[in-house]
């Protein structure tokens, strides 16, 4: 436990701080620089689509043969507001 109402434990947190900013500060910068180097390397990043482009027109034809959206969701297993945004998208040109 650091005492911090006396100058020598205000002393210590302080370091203590300013040790975990430069820390966090350099796992920041190597964060960016992973992320950099991925994408010059042409890596898709963030989270996997849950339908590929193959399932997502398989979807819209489902839909316009008048499948409801919890059958939809049901049959490619995922929700039905995915299923919804997959549908939005597909209107959008």
């Amino acid at each position: 436990m650091i005492d911090t109402t006396s100058p020598n434990g205000k002393l210590i947190f302080g370091m203590f701080a300013v040790l975990a900013e430069y820390e966090r500060d350099l796992i920041r910068a190597r964060t960016l620089e992973g992320l950099a180097a991925a994408r010059a390397r042409g890596q898709p990043l963030g989270r996997q689509e849950a339908l590929n482009q193959e399932q997502k027109d398989n979807l819209i034809t489902l839909r316009h043969n008048g499948q409801s959206l919890r059958q939809l969701a049901r049959t490619f297993g995922i929700s039905k507001t995915t299923v919804v945004r997959y549908l939005k998208l597909a209107d959008t040109p």
